[in-house]
């Protein structure tokens, strides 16, 4: 089956030299893909530049992205309207610098526009604007794609995570997304639009269902 996974996190430029991005290594993702092109399937792996994971890659067919834009545009040219599997596994950033302001002594507000920022203005206030969403694409660029999308959440509960997965498979229109984070606790969940839900317990059962997954396409 041919296969798109995306892995590592995206960042986006505060100025010409610092970038806001996360902590992803893109090990998840590029694990995966290995797991994938060793089972038999034909991977293209979409890895971020700043992905730290740096263990021996299988798949062939490998691209780099920056920042979310880059990623979206990345997918866009290999959509098709064949079978495809698309893990969108990358932890894109869901912001970037709308504008940067300092404070004067009356409390207003004023621009800052620089190459790099320095600390000589002092405290700086930082509009965060959100990034466009790529995965509700994915299902108009991949027609017959069978889609899995990620939800990693840090606040509430495992109820509301799996909530918040829920709602991503209905408003992203995608077949399946993995849940995982502090909210989820141990281990991972895997949610598919027929309502079926399981619970894996490490990395290694995810990655074996995913594989799953694909050859059930």
């Amino acid at each position: 089956m041919r296969c798109i996974v995306t892995a590592g996190p995206t960042w986006e430029p505060l100025d010409g030299v610092r970038r806001l991005t996360n902590f992803s290594t893109g090990s998840l993702g590029g694990e995966l893909a290995n797991r994938l092109v060793l089972a038999g399937h034909s991977v293209t792996l979409l890895l971020s530049e700043t992905a730290v994971w740096n263990s021996p890659l299988a798949a062939v067919n490998v691209q780099s992205f920056s920042t979310a834009a880059s990623l979206g545009a990345a997918l866009q040219q290999l959509a098709t309207e064949d079978p495809v599997v698309v893990f969108h596994a990358a932890a894109v950033g869901d912001f970037f610098c709308g504008g940067v302001w300092s404070r004067d002594s009356t409390g207003t507000l004023d621009p800052v526009r620089a190459g790099k920022l320095s600390t000589r203005t002092g405290p700086l206030w930082v509009e965060l604007s959100p990034t466009p969403k790529i995965l509700p694409q994915l299902p108009r660029w991949f027609p017959k794609g069978r889609i899995v999308g990620w939800k990693y959440e840090m606040d509430g509960d495992r109820a509301a995570a799996l909530q918040a997965a829920r709602d991503q498979l209905q408003t992203a229109g995608t077949l399946a997304c993995v849940v995982n984070g502090a909210a989820y606790g141990p281990g991972f969940g895997l949610l598919l639009a027929d309502g079926t839900q399981a619970s894996l317990p490490d990395r290694p059962s995810l990655v074996a269902r995913l594989e799953t997954f694909a050859r059930e396409a």
